[in-house]
């Protein structure tokens, strides 16, 4: 279903050469910041903004009913053991609404996602999303092999779908924004 969509999607672009059109439903606000927090932490630019479109639409101000905030919405408790991680002395959960916090914090816990997981995207999405120990526990259990293909083995419906929307959203942000 999300694969046809995004066929669709692009189809519609294309005929119309509408551009526009796509940037317009798949806006790259914060670029720059984007982009260079994700080149220190060794990130794909569009995957990081991916992951944004997905967590809180570029809402700086996104707060999930579970108590996420920010563009990356990250949780406080997550957002204190981070900026511990990165030598931050003064870290408040409101400092997650700021663009820059968001994403620099963002950016480098992706990094240290990726890190752990040797590189591998879908369980980087997965533990995002779950949580690393959850990832972990499914792994070890062999609830799921890990594998993008076998996506259905994992026990949260909402990770599934999560990790199913932040790929076809960074296969977009690929075809809009490449080379611009």
């Amino acid at each position: 279903m999300v694969r046809r969509l995004l066929i669709i999607f692009i189809l519609v672009i294309l005929l119309f050469k509408a551009d526009d059109i796509g940037k317009h439903f798949y806006p790259f606000p914060y670029r720059e910041t984007i982009s260079q927090q994700a080149v220190a932490n060794n990130i794909d630019p569009f995957f990081m903004a991916a992951v944004i479109k997905t967590e809180s639409g570029f809402d700086p101000n996104a707060k999930s009913p579970a108590g996420a905030m920010g563009l990356l919405q990250i949780m406080p408790d997550t957002g204190k053991w981070v900026a511990e991680q990165m030598g931050q002395k003064e870290f408040t959960a409101n400092n997650l609404y700021n663009p820059e916090t968001s994403i620099k914090m963002g950016a480098w816990y992706l990094a240290n996602l990726k890190q752990e997981f040797k590189g591998d995207q879908t369980l980087v999405l997965a533990a995002y999303n779950a949580g690393r120990g959850n990832v972990k526990q499914w792994l070890e259990n062999q609830h799921w092999t890990g594998d993008e293909k076998t996506i259905d083995q994992i026990p949260f419906p909402e990770t599934r779908n999560y990790i199913r929307k932040v790929m076809v959203n960074y296969k977009v942000y690929n075809f809009l924004y490449d080379g611009t």
